[in-house]
């Protein structure tokens, strides 16, 4: 049934780091004991530049890249033109929905940890022959997978979030020093010639669309050819068992070494072009046995032992329960993005509660759904699952398979 959250304080964020901070996490749905809350702090524009155009690439549709490729800006020669500045009415409430997640978990007895916030005026970071103006640690499952008692930093594909884990690493730190390991994949050097272009010029393979074609990368002295890229949120964990969604060469390089550095402790099962990247909005496990899915035709794209769980599809999204958004503001999900949920065990799960559909689905199923709002979804690219990133979990290293 759909329920609500116990009316009892908050925990003080200061006495947090009194917990003790064990890493243990093999899953999405057993109880939740620790957890990390993005911060949308001063989460004012986004950098339109190649690499956000691709990685966005289903989303953004209707929208040209005319600035954004060949046009990219070089060190020294910023190109204010690709710079997207977000309503400030909108980064305010963003602010005020994950501050409410951060309060709503804390409710529920989890101990919460939240990343450093990105100062109002901090200044670009920059690569070899890059720069870019930096994001907040937000949609934190993207750019880290937790593994067990092991952290992984996993490369990025965006340039403005190349040190978006740096402020996640007093966190890392404390889980390191309670014995956690911590381990960084290959960083990518991204220059224009890093990408494999093929998904993005594939309109066959697009939810949204091709934006504008893409040709003619220029050349660096640093190229290396295509680099390993891979965000965390496009690996289904299921205890000794990780299904990962391959869109493209720059995946399928990341998760050949994810599949050496893990060998022998667990078993990876590769999908392809499930999505463009993250699989967390097409399918998440509620439990064992059950998947909650955008539609009934992903399990065909599972391993054998997976296409008997049970399938809950949720009706399709209601345009009315959306904002109103106008050709100045960038929408870079899909309106699937409310399948974008977080469980804190295999009966509870948090909800947005602008999505009646979902709610009644799960609470037909014999879930208890908690609503919690999250107004501006489809501009900051992220739902609840994104939005945070689970630490420690009473389960352990389970052969669901």
């Amino acid at each position: 049934m759909t329920g609500t959250v116990p009316s009892r304080p908050a925990p003080d964020p200061r006495t947090q780091r009194r917990f003790i901070m064990k890493l243990n996490s093999h899953d999405d749905f057993t109880p939740l004991r620790e957890i990390i809350v993005g911060s949308a702090a001063n989460y004012l524009s986004h950098d339109r530049d190649v690499t956000f155009e691709l990685f966005h690439h289903d989303n953004l549709g209707g929208f040209r890249s005319d600035w954004a490729y060949p046009r990219l800006a070089v060190a020294g020669n910023g190109d204010p033109g690709r710079r997207w500045e977000i309503s400030r009415r909108y980064t305010a409430e963003l602010h005020e929905d994950v501050e409410g997640l951060a309060a709503t978990l804390a409710g529920l007895g989890v101990t919460v940890h939240r990343p450093l916030s990105l100062p109002p005026d901090s200044e670009p970071i920059a690569g070899l022959g890059w720069q870019a103006a930096p994001t907040p640690a937000l949609n934190i499952r993207d750019n880290t997978l937790i593994l067990g008692d092991e952290i992984i930093e996993t490369p990025p594909a965006i340039r403005s979030r190349y040190l978006e884990t740096r402020l996640l690493a007093p966190v890392f730190r404390h889980y390191y020093e309670a014995g956690a390991r911590w381990t960084t994949m290959p960083r990518p050097t991204l220059t224009d010639k890093s990408f494999d272009l093929s998904y993005a010029r594939d309109s066959s393979t697009t939810l949204g669309g091709p934006t504008e074609p893409i040709a003619d990368a220029r050349p660096s002295p640093y190229d290396v050819g295509l680099e390993m890229m891979l965000d965390g949120a496009q690996v289904l964990r299921l205890g000794r068992d990780l299904v990962v969604n391959i869109a493209h060469d720059n995946h399928r390089i990341a998760v050949d070494w994810l599949d050496r550095h893990l060998h022998g402790r667990y078993r990876l099962h590769r999908v392809y072009r499930m999505a463009d990247n993250h699989i967390d909005s097409m399918l998440l496990a509620l439990k064992p046995g059950v998947f909650l899915a955008r539609h009934d035709g992903i399990r065909d794209q599972l391993p054998a032992p997976l296409r008997s769980w049970e399938f809950i599809v949720p009706p399709q999204p209601d345009p009315g329960t959306f904002p109103a958004y106008d050709d100045a503001d960038l929408v870079l999900t899909s309106p699937y993005i409310d399948l974008n949920v977080l469980s804190v065990d295999t009966d509870t799960v948090l909800v947005n509660e602008d999505c009646p559909g979902l709610l009644k689905t799960l609470d037909a199923k014999g879930f208890t759904a908690i609503p919690v709002r999250h107004r501006h979804r489809r501009l900051f690219g992220g739902g609840f699952h994104c939005f945070t990133l689970d630490t420690h979990r009473n389960g352990r290293l389970e052969d669901y398979l």
